[in-house]
């Protein structure tokens, strides 16, 4: 464990190939047979993880991202507050189903053109027709605006270049906060809920819908406050806008909204692959949601055998693998499918895939040899702590790490620890396991942290002490509403203050 967890951090080979070395040493070291790691490497997650991208490629094939995003930014009017939560919000909204790297990378093309279209009508009084190609030549800034010796001029350049700083790590952070809120938002959030089938298979506890519950509002509040903080600390400390109304627009938001509303025209009218993808897209949610929503029996109870062989991985797969079957342009004479396996396969994260199994060896192989049940034990005095102030620990220690290692990375090693600690001092694992699991995502500071993060840097709009700045506030943002959360509405929603059947108990107080 300790030396994955260096491999990992210092990244010597590269993560998956890290990931290899449980097939390797624990046949030797005589922890596990080799044909017992080997069905740790593909299960369950897997196929969630399958029936998602496929989701995934067809909705980024056919420009879906493109119009929900577009459509969600004109909703919120073009006043550079109210783009900028517009942008976060559509960047959050499509990091809940699709990979957070992949969000960015829809939205940030558009925000490169708005940025610029904004900049020019500022400087320059255009009115939008001047820069009909929207296109950027890497900066937004000092490249398309005239330098002027006047100090206003300055002013100007420098409020262009801090709204550039805002909207960009703004994109960057949306896409972490935005992928919380559902079990496929995110890697990590996908690793927790299989490492619960593996380690606790008689916890039912967590599905799409309670998880929904709990992070919809840490997400909302997060998104809202990390908005604040960046207008305050980029943009500018007047907030007037909030209620003061709407009079006539400034050409530079004209020059925006006429932005807007042509990469819309673009798009055309909606198209039957979009139409049938958002259909795919609205049933997978629905059933995930009603399966076993845990209040009223939901359609899994439909069928006689156990409740557990049908999961949220069988309703991705089934979606996932019809879109391979369903003719793109109807009874053609070429037939070609919504996406292709070429078109898949450049979208599937088997890096993911092969860290996520490595992990679930790891954690398979500190159960067999007894490790877990020794780090437990030596965890102990910990419950001595008020149980908020362990789950505190755990969450500022998770956030440390996971800005310098990939959140997969950082969530595998820390679940085979954190769970033996929560049945040592006899609290429910799904009190520490949650927080730790959704910490793992706050990876705010700096451009190594996340894939995000690096894709926006790569702008060239911020610095390095841009992101730092802004990443402090944003932990502590998102740190004090996951305590919130589940010092509050997670207690009932999950019983987190009784001990569950589903977790071994153990003396532990034994020298």
């Amino acid at each position: 464990m300790l030396l994955m967890a260096i491999y990992w951090v210092t990244e010597v080979i590269p993560l998956s190939m890290t990931a290899m070395l449980p097939a390797i040493l624990f046949p030797l070291l005589g922890i596990m047979s080799s044909s017992n790691v080997a069905k740790e490497y593909f299960n369950n997650f897997h196929f969630l993880l399958v029936g998602v991208v496929c989701l995934a490629t067809s909705i980024e094939k056919w420009g879906l991202h493109r119009r929900v995003a577009l459509r969600l930014v004109t909703l919120v009017g073009v006043n550079p507050a109210w783009l900028l939560l517009g942008f976060m919000s559509g960047c959050a909204f499509l990091s809940m189903w699709v990979q957070n790297t992949s969000a960015v990378t829809m939205v940030m093309p558009i925000v490169d053109a708005v940025l610029q279209q904004i900049l020019k009508a500022h400087e320059e009084g255009y009115s939008g027709e001047d820069n009909p190609t929207l296109e950027l030549d890497g900066t937004c800034t000092d490249s398309i605006l005239y330098k002027k010796s006047q100090p206003a001029a300055d002013e100007v350049r420098r409020q262009g270049r801090m709204l550039c700083k805002a909207m960009c790590i703004g994109i960057a952070y949306s896409s972490s906060i935005g992928g919380i809120t559902t079990l496929p938002g995110t890697s990590a959030n996908l690793i927790f809920s299989e490492y619960l089938n593996q380690v606790y298979p008689d916890c039912n506890s967590i599905n799409f819908g309670n998880w929904l519950l709990l992070c919809l509002p840490i997400s909302v509040i997060m998104l809202l406050l990390t908005w604040f903080w960046l207008y305050w600390l980029f943009i500018g400390s007047d907030f007037k806008f909030l209620w003061q109304c709407r009079g006539e627009q400034s050409e530079r938001e004209r020059a925006v909204k006429k932005v807007l509303e042509d990469e819309y025209k673009k798009l055309g009218a909606i198209s039957s692959q979009e139409i049938f993808t958002g259909v795919v897209f609205v049933v997978m949610i629905l059933l995930w949601l009603t399966r076993s929503p845990g209040f009223i029996p939901g359609w899994g109870s439909l069928f006689p055998h156990k409740s557990n062989y049908i999961t949220d991985a069988t309703v991705a797969l089934v979606l996932g693998v019809l879109l391979f079957f369903v003719p793109a342009h109807g009874p053609s004479r070429k037939y070609e499918s919504m996406i292709s396996w070429k078109e898949f396969q450049a979208s599937m994260p088997w890096q993911v895939a092969l860290l996520v199994g490595g992990g679930f060896a790891l954690a398979k192989g500190a159960e067999e040899s007894g490790l877990s049940l020794w780090v437990a034990r030596l965890m102990t005095p910990l419950g001595d702590l008020p149980v908020l102030a362990t789950v505190t620990i755990a969450c500022l220690i998770v956030t440390t790490l996971t800005e310098v290692t990939s959140n997969a990375a950082t969530i595998t090693i820390f679940l085979p620890i954190l769970s033996p600690l929560a049945e040592a001092i006899h609290v429910n694992p799904l009190y520490i396991l949650i927080p730790a699991t959704l910490c793992t995502s706050f990876s705010f500071l700096l451009p190594v942290s996340n894939p995000p993060n690096a894709v926006v840097y790569a702008y060239g709009h911020i610095t390095i002490m841009d992101m730092v700045k802004a990443g402090l506030g944003v932990n502590m943002i998102g740190v004090l509403a996951l305590l919130l959360a589940i010092a509050t509405w997670g207690i009932p929603l999950f019983s987190l203050d009784t001990y569950p059947e589903w977790a071994p108990t153990f003396n532990s107080t034994t020298p």
